[in-house]
């Protein structure tokens, strides 16, 4: 409904121009998602940061929560992965055809995902952010008492991602998932460029849904539909009483 502006930054470091771009954007997003602007807060600081502090309301009962995947569940993920190793390629000015689609793909709303996916039973549903894919996907296990598997060659990878993670180009935040993961298995034949990205920190990623299998395809065509194409089935929710994940080859 209703957002602040945090903003750190430095006039003389940047110019006010730039400061003037990172707020008409922030609005236009915000414009977009159907919220307005209702004050903010300033920081001079050298390195530039831009956030938003955000108030909304949700019915009780139609809260999706992380927990409640049940056994034979399929999972769907509506946005490829890669943001966090392409955001450092950046910094290296390397990967520039990756770098456009993780910015493009950045500043896609989730709005569109989330009003197809409400007319879908969806038993557990959780976005996926700085924890990346497998802290999140550990802690939907986790909170639903089940096992999760998922299926490497069926994960949406942002263009270039994988040759980033390839030449090292993995941020601090993927080797900290890894630390935080003590659950998380993976069968020996999928590569260590592929693991990275699953513990890959993603900024504005995409929603992690666990619903029946018998509604999965009817909700990804749906999805692609509405023009969300990297939406895919990427696993499924295999035994109870586990609260863990594994990654298949």
């Amino acid at each position: 409904m209703t957002a602040l502006n945090i903003v750190c930054y430095h006039i003389c470091v940047l110019g006010p121009e730039v400061l003037v771009e990172i707020l008409r954007g922030g609005y236009a997003k915000l414009a977009e998602a159907g919220a307005i602007i209702v004050g903010g807060h300033t920081v001079e600081n050298p390195e530039p940061k831009y956030g938003l502090s955000i108030a909304g309301l949700v019915h009780p009962s139609v809260v999706w929560a992380n927990a409640g995947a049940k056994v034979g569940d399929t999972l769907i993920l509506t946005k490829a992965l890669g943001t966090g190793i392409l955001s450092t390629a950046a910094k290296a000015e390397m990967f520039a055809t990756g770098v456009t689609a993780a910015i493009h793909s950045m500043t896609l709303l989730n709005k569109t995902a989330a009003e197809v996916a409400v007319a879908f039973p969806s038993h557990a549903c959780t976005d996926i952010t700085g924890f990346g894919l497998l802290c999140h996907t550990y802690e939907m296990a986790k909170a639903s008492n089940v096992r999760i598997e998922l299926y490497s060659p069926s994960l949406p990878l942002l263009p270039e991602a994988v040759d980033a993670a390839t030449l090292g180009l993995v941020p601090a935040g993927a080797y900290a998932n890894r630390e935080y993961v003590t659950r998380v298995t993976f069968d020996a034949a999928v590569p260590e460029n592929v693991r990275d990205i699953c513990y890959d920190p993603q900024t504005s990623g995409g929603l992690l849904f666990s619903l029946p299998a018998s509604e999965a395809d009817a909700l990804v065509e749906m999805l692609k539909k509405q023009g969300i194409d990297t939406a895919t089935i990427i696993g499924h929710v295999s035994s109870a009483r586990e609260g863990a994940t594994h990654v298949r080859a």
